[in-house]
């Protein structure tokens, strides 16, 4: 029997703390805490001519610690799931300003789109001259203009005829726009 009060007295004495210290608002730290005080009522509201069953006290402890577990998995989880979200996000940076960099020297052809609709699009052709990054976008200066690479549509080796990245060889320009 002084084992099952000296559990009770320390469940007492978690809850006691529990319901001093600043409660927060998640549902997990509240769920352990309603947990415990159930507990603790039913200790105390037992009928001491039949108390309860050891096994059943054990059992619902072992529920107790298998929650408390699963919380702090979940808060690892959480954390874990956010650092790799960084960095995900950080190579995907990288990679773009890399790509953007390695254009320097190339000669690259840029589809600049229309800014009215039906009007035509202009292919700028040049040498890369200058990358940059700037608002969250890779930028390429060619003939003294900057652009985004989302318009590049062939890079070559300067004075290559052939296309580096889309396997077509030449340098025609086959879209119907003003050069």
């Amino acid at each position: 029997m002084s084992v099952i009060s000296s559990e009770i007295t320390n469940l007492q004495n978690q809850t006691a703390m529990y319901q001093t210290s600043n409660r927060t608002t998640n549902t997990d730290t509240n769920d352990a805490n309603m947990f415990l005080t159930l507990m603790l009522q039913q200790l105390q509201n037992q009928d001491p001519t039949q108390p309860t069953d050891n096994t059943e006290w054990l059992a619902q402890l072992a529920q107790y610690s298998t929650l408390e577990q699963m919380t702090q998995m979940n808060a690892g989880f959480e954390d874990c799931m956010s650092y790799l979200s960084a960095l995900y996000s950080d190579i995907a940076a990288n990679a773009e300003i890399s790509q953007t960099l390695s254009m320097i020297g190339k000669e690259v052809t840029i589809k600049i789109p229309a800014e009215e609709e039906g009007g035509e699009e202009t292919v700028v052709k040049g040498i890369v001259t200058e990358a940059s990054f700037e608002e969250g976008t890779g930028k390429v200066k060619v003939n003294g203009e900057y652009y985004s690479i989302a318009n590049i549509v062939s890079i070559r080796e300067e004075g290559s005829s052939d296309t580096v990245g889309d396997g077509s060889s030449g340098s025609q320009d086959t879209s119907n726009s003003a050069a």
